[in-house]
């Protein structure tokens, strides 16, 4: 079943937070993840966005066991530690809906 990161993020140095995107993009790839949506600033339907800053990315992978593979692997984690001072970000990791099975 696919799983999903949902990332909440505010950038706060934009410079760095290249570098974070320049290590994180090819570690998603590295373990089977693409980016549905990538640094997008959400139009909020209802409520309140809690600043036009904030930015919005989801990334698919395989399963949530390739998705926690990335989370915790090498080379995401030199990607961690390069975004400590570049960007805020909040992450949820959620499982897809089970593929409905195909009739004939």
């Amino acid at each position: 079943m696919t799983a999903y990161v949902i990332v909440d993020a505010e950038v706060l140095d934009e410079e760095r937070a290249r570098a974070y995107r320049a290590l994180a993009e090819p570690s998603i790839a590295l373990h089977g993840g693409r980016y549905l949506v990538q640094g997008t600033v959400p139009e909020a339907a209802e409520g309140s966005w809690p600043s036009p800053s904030r930015v919005m990315t989801v990334v698919e992978f395989p399963d949530m066991d390739r998705l926690k593979e990335w989370y915790t692997s090498r080379e995401y984690k030199q990607a961690k530690a390069a975004r400590r001072t570049a960007i805020e970000l909040r992450l949820l990791f959620v499982e897809g809906r089970p593929q409905e099975a195909k009739t004939a």
